[in-house]
C-alpha cells in the first residue's frame, strides 16, 4: 500500500510540475487601425522558452501537435493565418528531424474589416493551440486566449 501510495505521488508531483512550467508566451500586440472595406494585418510575437521546442503548423508526425491560431467570428474576419518556415531538428527522442518552431518567432494573420463594421474601439479574440516539449518529455498540450484591440474608422 505504501509503495502504492508512494508512486502516485511522484505521478501527480510529475504532473504539477509540468502544469507550472510556462514555455511559450505571447507578447501583448500593438492596437490595429483598421479602415471599414480594407485588409489589415496582426502580427503575435511569441516567445519559446530557452531549452524548449513547439512543434509546427506542420508537424513531421500525425501523432504530434501542430501549433495552431483559430479566431472567432467577431468585428473582422481572419482572411489568412501566416506560420514562419519552420526549423528542422534532430532529437533524441525522433529517427528523424521534427519541423518545430524554437526562441522568438511571429505568426501573421491578415483581417478583412466588412463595410459594415461598426467604427470605434472593439477587439478579436482567438485561441492558440500548441504541445511545448523540450529533449526529454513533452508538457501537456495547451490551449491560451489571444486578444487584438482594434480601433476601426470609416
Amino acid at each position: 500500500m505504501i509503495r502504492i501510495l508512494a508512486v502516485l505521488s511522484i505521478g501527480i508531483a510529475s504532473v504539477s510540475f509540468g502544469q507550472s512550467i510556462n514555455a511559450l508566451t505571447v507578447a501583448p500586440a500593438a492596437p490595429l487601425r483598421a479602415k471599414v472595406g480594407t485588409t489589415v494585418e496582426a502580427k503575435l510575437q511569441l516567445q519559446v522558452r530557452s531549452g524548449y521546442h513547439v512543434q509546427s503548423n506542420t508537424p513531421s508526425d500525425p501523432y504530434l501537435i501542430a501549433l495552431k491560431l483559430t479566431w472567432n467570428a467577431g468585428p473582422l474576419e481572419s482572411a489568412g493565418v501566416v506560420y514562419p518556415k519552420p526549423q528542422m531538428e534532430k532529437y533524441s527522442f525522433s529517427d528523424k528531424p521534427l519541423s518545430v518552431f524554437s526562441g522568438n518567432f511571429d505568426v501573421d494573420t491578415k483581417f478583412k474589416v466588412p463595410a459594415n463594421a461598426t467604427p470605434g474601439p472593439t477587439a478579436v479574440t482567438g485561441k492558440l493551440r500548441y504541445q511545448a516539449c523540450n529533449d526529454n518529455m513533452c508538457l501537456p498540450p495547451k490551449t491560451v486566449d489571444v486578444k487584438l484591440q482594434v480601433d476601426i474608422a470609416r
